[in-house]
């Protein structure tokens, strides 16, 4: 039934040569020598008995039999890439890949990772950092840390952190201020993507003489966070976020106040999907490790 179909090393060298009308660009791409295309592809035009390219001083043309024969070649690979998929799922890497808010990823999971690594050093993790809730695409990662409410469907959630939110600013800045009136002479820092935010706060601390909106606006709570070290304005600090950055001194809270929030981190893994051999692992410890930090 196959005598007829060429190597599929053949096919590949003349699929990369027919996009790169090049057999250099295609010997890079396929990590071989320009003399190991150009064999495969003569190799591939002698048993078909028609020539697939003119060979030009600088580059490549493809003869009317090469331009019918390309379309043809490259649905049989698309193919049996969708085939390959359906029966063994994506290609598998040795790595944990976990997508993470790069907040979460730099005030939380950091300063915890080390204990993880050093009990388990035969998982592998790679972390790559988000800013907004992109689109899923879990052929990119196994996992996912994410803020919200917990309501993404087609998911597995599991609640990482339970927060609450209080003002954070410099300590030279907490200093001069004794009620929360007194925020409405400073500069509100704010942080997109958050549902709870000043407007939470304030209302919870009775206050009407603020402006919830007034201030500046960021992606991301390190930023805010930076700033109002540098005593650039007051921002609205998450419990899990704000720990490290009130221990090390950097931030004070000036109001006792911390209003308990819904929102929070999950941990996110796609339904149904053949999960990666460290996951389980991956994620027994990080909920013991977010148990710890549990109101």
């Amino acid at each position: 039934m196959f005598a007829d179909l060429p190597p599929l090393i053949w096919l590949r060298a003349f699929e990369a040569a027919a996009r790169h009308l090049s057999f250099t660009d295609a010997a890079a791409e396929l990590n071989v020598t320009q003399a190991a295309v150009s064999k495969h592809v003569k190799s591939l035009e002698m048993k078909l008995c028609h020539p697939l390219f003119i060979r030009l001083p600088r580059s490549l043309q493809l003869t009317k039999s090469g331009e019918a024969y390309l379309p043809k070649v490259r649905d049989c690979f698309e193919r049996l890439a969708v085939g390959t998929r359906e029966v063994f799922g994506r290609r598998r890497s040795p790595e944990l890949t976990l997508r993470c808010a790069v907040s979460f990823a730099v005030g939380w999971l950091a300063p915890r990772l080390p204990h993880f690594l050093s009990r388990h050093p035969d998982v592998e993790i790679r972390i790559i950092s988000s800013v907004w809730n992109d689109a899923d695409n879990f052929d990119d990662y196994d996992l996912d840390i994410r803020y919200g409410t917990g309501n993404w469907p087609d998911m597995q959630s599991r609640r990482l952190t339970w927060e609450s939110i209080t003002p954070l600013c410099a300590p030279p800045v907490a200093g001069r201020l004794d009620h929360p009136d007194d925020l409405r002479f400073e500069r509100l820092l704010h942080v997109l993507g958050y549902q709870e935010g000043w407007g939470t706060w304030l209302r919870a601390a009775g206050t009407g003489a603020v402006n919830p909106g007034q201030g500046l606006r960021f992606d991301t709570s390190l930023a805010a966070f930076e700033l109002a070290a540098n005593g650039g304005g007051i921002a609205l600090g998450r419990s899990s976020l704000a720990k490290r950055e009130l221990e090390s001194g950097r931030l004070a809270a000036p109001f006792e106040l911390a209003v308990p929030i819904e929102e929070g981190f999950y941990l996110l893994q796609a339904a149904g999907k053949d999960p990666h051999p460290g996951a389980a692992i991956f994620t027994q410890w990080l909920s013991a490790a977010a148990s710890e930090d549990r109101p």
